[in-house]
Parts: C-alpha cells; sequence; structure tokens
C-alpha cells in the first residue's frame, strides 16, 4: 500500500512537470487565431527567416561534423593526460551564457581580426551574413555532437576494432567500417541535437547578425516592435516546422534501428 501511494506522488509530480512544458505551448496554438496565422504563413519576410535559419544550422551541422566526430572517437577510445581538462573545455559552450559566447564569438571573427580580414580578401564577411549566423550556432551546439558521439563510441568493443586490424583492416577502414556503423545511432542523435540547438539559437546570433535575419530573432524582433500578438503567430509556426522536421528524423532514427 504505501509503495502504491509512493508510486502515486511519483506519477503526480512527473505530471506536473509534463504540464509544464506542454501547457505553455498548447495555449500558444490556441492563442492564435486562424486568419492571423494564415496570414503570417504568406509572410514573405516569415519565409525567407525560416528557410535561412534551418539552411544555415543543417550546413554548420554537416561540416562540424568532420571535425566533430573523429575527434569524439579520439576521446572516447584513447587515454591520454587532461582529457578531463579536454571535456571541460568542450562543455564551455553550454554552461557560460550565450550572449557571452557571441561576444567571445565576434572577437574572432569581426572585421578587424585576422580572420574577419582573411575573409574580407576573398569577398567574405562573417559580420551580418549567413556565414557568420553559422559559425555562431556551431559555437553553442557542437558540444551536444561530439558528447553524443562519444558516448556512442565508448560502447563500441575494443576487441571488434582489434580483430579488423589483426585481418589486415587500416585504422580508417576499422573507424569507417567497425567503429563509426556501430555508434551511428549516437552520431545521428548528436547531429540531430546540434542542428535542433542551432535553430533555436538566439543569444550567440544576435551579437553577430541581426541581419539576414534567422526565425528566433524575428521573433524577437516582432515582439519589441509589435507585441505579443504578433510575435505569436511566428513562433507557432516556427514550432510546428521545428516539430515536423524532428517527427521526420525521429522516424527515420526508429527506421533504422530496426533495420
Amino acid at each position: 500500500m504505501n509503495l502504491g501511494k509512493k508510486h502515486i506522488i511519483l506519477y503526480l509530480f512527473g505530471g506536473l512537470a509534463l504540464l509544464f512544458i506542454i501547457v505553455p505551448i498548447i495555449n500558444m496554438f490556441f492563442a492564435t487565431e486562424l486568419d492571423v496565422f494564415f496570414q503570417t504563413a504568406r509572410d514573405s519576410e516569415v519565409k525567407k527567416s525560416i528557410f535561412l535559419t534551418l539552411w544555415v544550422s543543417l550546413a554548420a551541422t554537416i561540416l562540424c561534423a568532420a571535425f566533430a566526430v573523429p575527434l569524439a572517437y579520439l576521446i572516447a577510445k584513447k587515454s591520454f593526460r587532461f582529457k578531463t581538462l579536454l571535456m571541460g573545455i568542450i562543455n564551455i559552450p553550454i554552461v557560460i551564457p550565450h550572449s557571452a559566447a557571441g561576444i567571445a564569438v565576434l572577437g574572432l571573427i569581426s572585421r578587424d581580426t585576422i580572420l574577419g580580414k582573411a575573409a574580407a580578401s576573398v569577398g567574405l564577411s562573417f559580420i551580418d551574413s549567413p556565414l557568420g549566423i553559422g559559425v555562431a550556432m556551431a559555437y553553442v551546439s557542437l558540444p551536444f555532437l561530439i558528447i553524443s558521439a562519444i558516448n556512442g563510441f565508448s560502447e563500441v568493443p575494443d576487441k571488434l576494432e582489434n580483430a579488423a586490424m589483426n585481418l589486415g583492416a587500416s585504422r580508417w577502414q576499422t573507424f569507417f567500417k567497425v567503429s563509426l556503423p556501430l555508434a551511428k545511432q549516437s552520431v545521428f542523435s548528436g547531429l540531430i541535437l546540434m542542428f535542433s540547438r542551432g535553430i533555436s539559437e538566439f543569444g550567440a546570433v544576435i551579437m553577430i547578425a541581426y541581419f539576414p535575419t534567422i526565425t528566433p530573432i524575428l521573433i524577437y524582433d516582432r515582439f519589441a516592435s509589435f507585441g505579443l500578438t504578433y510575435a505569436r503567430p511566428v513562433a507557432v509556426i516556427f514550432v510546428l516546422i521545428c516539430l515536423a522536421v524532428f517527427l521526420f528524423f525521429y522516424l527515420l532514427t526508429n527506421k533504422k534501428r530496426r533495420d
């Protein structure tokens, strides 16, 4: 009987936590009038900002994966001094305020820095450009990919890798044919986490590029300029698109697991 009462309390507290997450979203949907919703959905500025947000975050995720996944493998499989310190460094973008992260990145890529001048010499600019937006998104979201990939590679048995190399496979062949396939679920989850964190970023991006405007900044801009009534439909549309994207990835991940 006592055990049942304890379970009831757990269910109650768990239910409150779930309600805290879902009720604001449901309320936002019901508070948005349909005609305003469809009018906002036809707004070219809204459509451009959503497209910009999605493709820049996706591009940043794919590009960073080429460097982050090998790093995660080395951390997971190799023992070396200062490994704990390295993990702490990787987590820095998660623990610092994202506005501070934006200032830090801005100090590295602004027009008067070495990187900024190098970009300008080839006709590029980090400031107020998709390139700068991608850098800001990548900085705050990269740890999620690395940590998830580390967890995946840590679960790959060393004996399988050693067996492959004993049969004549090189280190790279072992990585691509044994280690990466076995850790692919964690790596793919990390890619989803990095992508999702990138499209939701606000604080770091606004320090580098107010224009072109990504959707989180557009929502803020409309709220600051016109109030909740004009900001809420944009938020609803963006949330629906994000949910659709995540549902696609979820179904794709489940299909891979079944296969």
